[in-house]
């Protein structure tokens, strides 16, 4: 009889490594490493091989970096969507991207688990499982982190890190790892150790060695740089005149906003299962995206529609953060947000500078801004009336002064 195969989301990491061998031994079954190359660049150096030491019958490392800047960044920045005001979501919306990609290979290899090494009290457990629910259903979801017998065999680090030596499990963490790391082509996080807690200066010149994509905005160049990013119905396509996919646009913006010190956050969140967590984050390029974008919607986008599109920002973002990138409501969200883009066409001229951006010009040929009515000059085209503008101003009134007349009684 066949054995039961399993599909694991494999990081290379201590705890995925463990898991691998753990799956394999508890429940006998054939385990199925996957690592979605999200642009973690050298962390993904020499995986397939541990892999299969570890004990995988098989390896997956799929270079999904295109799929998720076409797919998944650009809808997403199209939405303006940034969490509680800060975090542009560069974990969060990875997690679907790798579900999507974990079923398909159970699919193909005939696999009825997928796993994951993500931790009970954290936000990925959702994301990955709610995203296999709404894909595939069927297929088990196996998170050792809620198992009470993998908890009870491994209650810290350092019985883990006991469980790999036992097993000769090529593993480079210690007990004393001061933080955790998550990276990929939108951001780098950092979590958990020194930084649980909040009066931690992530700041301080002695911590500096912790950040990877960006230098600290004193360390920046003096001198700014101009950058021009160039957009078509919502999407940037060329940086300073030169055509590029999404996958090079992020490329090209992490290296330009890194270099001067952009997209640092250091924020306590909320946490979707109910407790609050300090995170620091690293998005040097979606920064400068998300500031270029909105730039270019000022010029090219409707009142009215960017109104209602900005409403539902926080909605759409929680969505993002909570794990329904699947869910019929984000994808009906989403047809709206590509409807309010048609229009979002033109060049955006920023200014980059120890860990600033300026707006230095914007421009599109479908314009909404008419300078000849927006002039405080006389105005050549006769379309606004000043006149008129008494009578817009008591409709408005109006109620203002029933209200108040109700109030002075």
């Amino acid at each position: 009889m066949a054995k039961q195969k399993i599909v694991l989301a494999y990081s290379g990491g201590l705890d995925t490594s463990v898991i691998l061998a753990w799956l394999k031994e508890t429940y006998d079954a054939e385990v199925i490493a996957f690592t979605a190359d999200i642009g973690q660049k050298e962390e993904l150096d020499g995986l397939e091989e541990k892999a299969l030491k570890t004990g995988a019958s098989k390896v997956y490392i799929d270079d999904l970096r295109e799929e998720f800047a076409a797919d998944f960044i650009y809808p997403m920045f199209q939405a303006g969507a940034m969490y509680e005001g800060q975090y542009l979501l560069g974990t969060s919306i990875a997690r679907p991207l790798i579900a999507k990609r974990m079923v398909e290979i159970a699919r193909k290899e005939g696999a009825t688990a997928i796993a994951h090494g993500a931790t009970g009290k954290g936000n990925d457990q959702v994301r990955f499982e709610l995203g296999v629910a709404a894909l595939a259903p069927d297929i088990e979801v196996i998170a050792p982190w809620r198992n009470a017998q993998f908890r009870d065999q491994f209650p810290g680090r350092a019985e883990m890190i006991a469980y790999a030596q036992q097993h000769g499990i090529d593993v480079t963490a210690t007990a004393a790892k001061s933080y955790s790391m998550d990276r990929n082509l939108l951001h780098i996080s950092f979590e958990s150790g020194a930084l649980e807690d909040p009066w931690f200066d992530a700041t301080a010149a002695s911590n500096q060695d912790m950040y990877v994509l960006s230098v600290s905005p004193e360390e920046a160049p003096d001198q700014a740089e101009y950058v021009e990013l160039a957009f078509e119905q919502g999407d940037c396509v060329s940086i300073n005149g030169e055509r590029l996919n999404p996958l090079q646009v992020m490329e090209a913006l992490n290296e330009l906003g890194g270099k001067h010190g952009i997209g640092r956050i250091d924020m306590v969140e909320n946490r979707f299962v109910g407790m609050k967590s300090r995170g620091v984050y690293e998005t040097p390029g979606g920064t400068v995206l998300f500031h270029a974008h909105r730039v270019m919607e000022s010029l090219t986008m409707d009142r009215e529609v960017m109104n209602l599109r900005d409403s539902l920002i926080t909605r759409y973002s929680t969505l993002v953060y909570n794990g329904f990138w699947f869910a019929p409501e984000r994808l009906c969200l989403q047809a709206l947000v590509t409807e309010s883009q048609k229009n979002v066409t033109g060049t955006v001229r920023v200014k980059l500078y120890k860990g600033n951006i300026m707006t230095a010009g914007v421009k599109s040929p479908v314009s909404l801004y008419n300078p000849d009515i927006a002039t405080m000059e006389a105005d050549p085209s006769q379309a606004y009336n000043q006149d008129d503008a008494t009578g817009f101003i008591q409709l408005n009134a109006l109620r203002l002064k029933v209200s108040a007349g109700v109030q002075g009684k």
